[in-house]
């Protein structure tokens, strides 16, 4: 994780993110650099809008974690209409495991 929000730091400073700059990034929060990994953040972030990317990822995560909120309140709303409902629900239970014990007994 600490490559990529190397990466992240660079370009909102408006560095570029190369070799060099993820390297002293790295080395100054006493990160032990791998090479490999490096070179590899690097490539992947060719030609990539930064910017861009991370308009349409922050999109998604707001709206995907606003709908089950949304769901959730809509049943706890729906269950607090219906007390009878849950009464019953709550009844039937009992019976069942009060069945159930009566079949361990014979």
């Amino acid at each position: 994780m600490e490559y990529v929000y190397t990466a992240m730091l660079l370009h909102k400073a408006g560095q570029k993110v190369d070799e060099g700059n993820v390297k002293k990034v790295l080395e100054a929060a006493s990160v032990k650099v791998d090479e490999a990994r490096v070179k590899a953040l690097v490539a992947a972030l060719e030609g990539v809008n930064i910017d861009e990317t991370i308009e349409k990822a922050a999109v998604p995560v707001a709206a995907t974690s606003a709908a089950p909120a949304a769901e959730a309140a809509s049943g706890e709303a729906k269950k607090a209409e219906d007390p009878k409902k849950k009464a019953t629900e709550e009844k039937k239970s009992e019976e069942q495991a009060a069945a159930g014990l009566g079949s361990l007994f014979g």
